[in-house]
């Protein structure tokens, strides 16, 4: 079985004295039962690489900019992300959809301009409520998919994660039932299976969506759910470790 990777999404969330006791306690905390990233805001980065370098737990940004530099103030690129030793990035988190428009195709420009940078993006997917209670959950999760597969192609996600977040689950309380889940992590991981079988096999798929130290072990123990993209519970060592501890 591949070993997990959980991922903490800090969001809009963090101060440098906050920041210190967490980074502190997630590294003393992680034992080794999964490979574990951190992902903070731009501004933690050099404090997040300070806590955490050496140790087994990585770190990396919530976005990335599609251009490789330019006149594009307040972008970061890829390669300043890679400056601060960042190995893993999110791309196309259902709040920079939703609130930021970032549509498909500048999701997939994301995704590749990361991996130019050496990093390894991790691809975020999910349905609204009206898509889900509309029977088109599939449909919206392969489309999105799609869209990185017709730019970057089947070999680029042999260095990359893919995360199932059902956009109605995010914050809400609210989580997919673990067989909800797994439906839907098995339906991505066919899709790959058309392209590559070896592909599909050694993809992480993720699943974020209000997990928790007491749904975790549940979710993590589907056969196509390999890990957890962690939002509010990553703010709280106690629950970040529990979780991880689960994987």
């Amino acid at each position: 079985m591949r070993r997990k990777l959980v991922a903490g999404n800090w969001k809009l969330n963090g101060s440098l004295a906050a920041n210190k006791g967490l980074l502190q306690a997630v590294r003393d905390g992680v034992k080794g039962q999964a490979d574990v990233a951190v992902c903070v805001p731009y501004p933690y980065l050099a404090q997040a690489r300070a806590a955490l370098e050496g140790s087994s737990v990585t770190w990396g940004a919530q976005d990335v900019s599609e251009h490789a530099q330019g006149a594009w103030t307040g972008e970061v690129s890829g390669s300043m992300l890679a400056d601060f030793a960042c190995r893993y990035v999110l791309v196309g988190h259902s709040e920079r959809r939703s609130f930021f428009g970032d549509t498909d195709t500048v999701v997939a420009a994301k995704f590749a301009a990361a991996q130019v940078a050496g990093l390894t993006p991790v691809l975020c997917v999910g349905e609204t409520l009206a898509e889900r209670e509309a029977g088109i959950t599939g449909e919206v999760v392969t489309r999105q998919i799609e869209a990185v597969l017709a730019n970057s192609g089947v070999d680029a996600f042999a260095s990359a994660v893919v995360a199932y977040e059902p956009v109605w689950a995010i914050g809400t309380g609210r989580t997919a039932s673990p067989e909800q889940a797994q439906e839907v992590h098995a339906l991505i991981r066919a899709r790959f299976e058309r392209d590559s079988q070896q592909v599909a096999s050694g993809l992480r798929l993720l699943y974020g969506g209000s997990v928790k130290a007491n749904n975790a072990a549940e979710l993590f123990g589907q056969p196509d759910i390999d890990g957890g993209l962690i939002g509010g519970a990553s703010l709280v060592a106690e629950d970040f470790l529990a979780i991880c501890a689960a994987a």
